[in-house]
């Protein structure tokens, strides 16, 4: 597989913190299913849910 640049990578805006977040090796084969940029927004994103 050839390098590419980060730029050319695909991005998301996670959805608690509002911040762009790039493509990662590890999420290969889930990125369809990434939604959160960090464990931290993934937690504050439950605790969200239970206060509302």
């Amino acid at each position: 597989m050839r390098m590419r640049k980060k730029a050319d990578l695909p991005t998301k805006t996670c959805p608690v913190c509002n911040r762009p977040f790039t493509w990662r090796k590890k999420w290969e084969r889930d990125w369809a299913n990434v939604v959160f940029c960090s464990d931290g927004c993934r937690t504050m994103s439950k605790r969200q849910k239970t206060i509302s």
